[in-house]
């Protein structure tokens, strides 16, 4: 248990004490998080500033293979999500050392790391060499991982770390975009980008660690999932990604056990969780006339609904799930979580491209996974258990073997 601080109960109170809450995020997680509309115009700059042409040259590829791990392979689902149905190639996310067998000189491999050092990137970017597959390398500069792609004179876009992976999704997921956009798969104009920008600037100000918990949608978020176990689902296949990217912010940065999906798939199984021992059976304890902030305080540890809305657009008229079953799907889980007396919180996408969708409902969760953390006097940027299962899962140098 070295290392491991920090108290079961949230603490409403410490969301209320802007010095304390930047005493306990010496990380610096907080302002990392609120930099994702300066994330967007950096990492554009930098990709503008690479030739990307010799992409385009070669011509459109018969499969793209984006691999990194943690939020680097995020990249791959926002970018086949934000191509959608009508991108002309597959595009497939790869989590692990290497690419698939099948990749080869037709191919495209995106190496994504933020480090610029992680395993699974550069055997990655090492396989795509091997076999003649085209690389495009995204990550922090002057490493190894530049190095491979200099040594294969393939296109390298710069991300400096600034931050930790995590909280640095915009600053790799710009350039994987940009770079599908000079292969043709996907249609993201500057246009796009500035808007998502100013939207992602505008949600860190509404956000802020200044404001109180009545105003400040994260902090409001973060207390309704205390004590609870999250279930986030998305309505889309762009909210199932946010949905996705929320789950992982709040094991890494709150360590809540959490489960994450798609409406789709929840009807076929997943749905039964809300009339379980943690769903409608606990909540049919629940004294009706209690105040809602005493329930922390009881025996019970009860679900938390989080259901992300795609807001009803969907510009593909040929999309696999049309708008209204989406948000019939969305609307009948909301029905079925209050008949049971399961709290359900609910996001709605806003604006106009896929990309600024996308970014309107990631970063409220964002900053609420981080004030969660600091409700139970965590340090967000700080997990003792990554650390250690580095170390562990890492081999030894072999001289001290």
């Amino acid at each position: 248990m070295a290392g491991v601080n920090g108290h079961r109960v949230a603490d409403e109170s410490l969301l209320d004490d802007e010095k304390s809450m930047l005493d306990n995020d010496p990380g610096g997680m907080l302002r990392a998080t609120a930099s994702a509309g300066a994330q967007v115009r950096e990492s554009a700059a930098l990709a503008a500033e690479t030739d990307l042409t010799v992409l385009a040259d070669e011509g459109r590829p018969r499969a793209v293979v984006v691999a990194g791990i943690g939020t680097a392979g995020l990249t791959g689902n926002i970018l086949a999500t934000v191509a959608g149905h009508r991108c002309p190639v597959p595009i497939i996310g790869h989590r692990s050392a290497g690419i698939p067998g099948w990749v080869g000189a037709a191919d495209v491999v995106f190496a994504v790391s933020a480090s610029g050092r992680s395993p699974e990137a550069l055997a990655a970017a090492e396989a795509a060499v091997r076999r003649g597959a085209r690389l495009i390398a995204i990550g922090n500069p002057d490493t190894e991982l530049q190095a491979m792609a200099e040594r294969a004179r393939a296109p390298f876009i710069p991300v400096p770390r600034r931050a930790p992976a995590r909280a640095s999704l915009w600053g790799l997921a710009v350039p994987v975009l940009l770079a599908g956009r000079a292969l043709g798969l996907v249609k993201v104009n500057e246009a796009d980008l500035a808007e998502t920008a100013t939207r992602l600037d505008a949600d860190a100000e509404r956000c802020r660690p200044s404001a109180d918990s009545f105003v400040n949608p994260a902090k409001a978020l973060a207390l309704g999932l205390a004590g609870s176990i999250p279930i986030v689902w998305g309505s889309s296949p762009l909210a199932t990604v946010a949905a996705r990217r929320f789950a992982d912010t709040l094991a890494a940065n709150a360590r809540y056990p959490v489960m994450a999906g798609a409406l789709g798939e929840v009807g076929r199984g997943r749905v039964g969780l809300l009339d379980g021992v943690f769903g409608g059976l606990a909540e049919s304890s629940r004294d009706i006339f209690a105040d809602p902030g005493d329930e922390r305080d009881d025996d019970a540890t009860r679900l938390r609904l989080v259901v992300l809305r795609d807001g009803g657009l969907n510009p593909e008229d040929d999309a696999d799930e049309p708008v209204a079953v989406e948000e019939r799907r969305a609307e009948a889980v909301q029905t079925l979580a209050e008949r049971r007396g399961v709290r359900c919180d609910v996001l709605t996408a806003e604006g106009g491209s896929a990309i600024e969708r996308l970014a309107s409902l990631t970063a409220v969760p964002d900053f609420a996974s981080l004030y969660l953390a600091l409700a139970h006097g965590l340090d967000p940027m700080a997990v003792p258990a990554i650390s250690e299962m580095k170390e562990l899962s890492n081999p030894m140098p072999e001289g001290i073997q």
